[in-house]
């Protein structure tokens, strides 16, 4: 059905997660760093994280979460039109990660596109799935956010390695029938290239290829400057948040749940007390799994979903950072 202003609506019809079964907790970590238990919980929030096996590849993790989301919304893998796959861990550089899950969900000739924004990488991915249905190019599309982390993690460096984990989410975004109410209301997708210093991986593209010198210097690890990012993270995701209600023209008390992305818990409650609102009403998921990057999102909606915590007819916003420096917001009526 197209709404008044000419455009079709866009329905979640099914939502997957999948988190790998190895664990490494806090107390495993004790073994490899100076740090403790009570020290990261406090600080983070987590008490673990999830590592994907041996041989078990990016676009594994987003198989599994896709067909479960496949399942709920009753649908084949040969009805998705366009996968989108939002990763800053693909299984090679080429071909891309879309491709070799088209290829295990069996999803014949759909366009598959991967989706670089890090921790927004989700977000971005439903906004742009959205617009393919709102101007009815495709009908149905298979949107993931999916990571296997942990080889880019350097085990001896406290402030990293405390934090990622391994997982995926996904789900199924499809028009909207007539008397299905569900909508998009908007999205709002930000990026800032002029601290994109604040969280890198150096090595490993053009500008840093791979050579003994890169692995001597450690540098095919994640980097980051935790308390810029602290900072910067508050302020976008706040900002994302503010500009989605302002331009729906609602207050914080119409929105039921905010999921954000899942990165550190000290600052999804900053962002909380900023948005007005209590963390009752926020999804947190980051103690089980810390941060999955384009996954934490669409873990942490699909987990809400099937708990029952959210509902059809809930508003619900989505909001991320992540390197880059990316940002967005997505509200929408679940």
């Amino acid at each position: 059905m197209k709404t008044s202003s000419g455009f079709y609506r866009s329905r979640i019809a099914g939502s997957g997660s999948y988190l790998p079964e190895k664990v490494l907790t806090n107390k495993d970590l004790e073994k490899l760093v100076d740090t403790n238990d009570e020290w990261i919980r406090e600080r983070t929030g987590i008490a673990q994280r999830h590592i994907a096996a041996e041989g078990e590849y990016t676009s594994d993790l987003g198989l599994k979460a896709s067909q479960i989301a496949l399942e709920q919304a009753g649908m084949q893998a040969s009805e998705i039109e366009a996968i989108l796959f939002a990763t800053v861990s693909p299984d090679q550089v080429m071909p891309n990660t879309a491709c070799e899950m088209q290829r295990k969900i069996g999803a014949p000739k759909c366009m598959a596109l991967d989706i670089s924004a890090a921790c927004s990488g989700f977000v971005y991915g439903m906004s742009i799935a959205d617009q393919f249905i709102k101007t009815g190019q495709y009908n149905n599309v298979l949107v993931v956010g999916a990571e296997v982390l942990h080889p880019y993690v350097d085990y001896t460096a406290r402030d990293t390695c405390i934090l990622f984990g391994d997982a995926a989410g996904a789900v199924v975004l499809k028009r909207a029938e007539d008397e299905e109410d569900s909508e998009i209301y908007s999205s709002h997708l930000a990026a800032d290239g002029e601290i994109s210093d604040l969280f890198v991986l150096p090595a490993g593209g053009s500008k840093l290829p791979f050579s003994q010198k890169v692995l001597d210097e450690r540098a095919q690890f994640v980097m980051m400057k935790g308390r810029e990012i602290f900072k910067h993270a508050v302020r976008t995701m706040s900002q994302a948040c503010d500009l989605a209600l302002k331009t729906n023209d609602m207050q914080p008390e119409d929105v039921s749940w905010i999921i954000p992305h899942q990165a550190n818990v000290r600052i999804i409650e900053a962002v909380a007390k900023h948005f007005g609102v209590s963390m009752d009403k926020v999804v947190v998921e980051i103690e089980d799994m810390g941060n999955t990057s384009a996954a934490t999102v669409p873990v942490a909606l699909d987990k809400a979903i099937k708990d029952g915590r959210i509902q059809r007819g809930q508003n619900i916003i989505l909001t991320a950072f992540g390197a880059g420096i990316t940002s967005g917001s997505l509200i929408m009526r679940y």
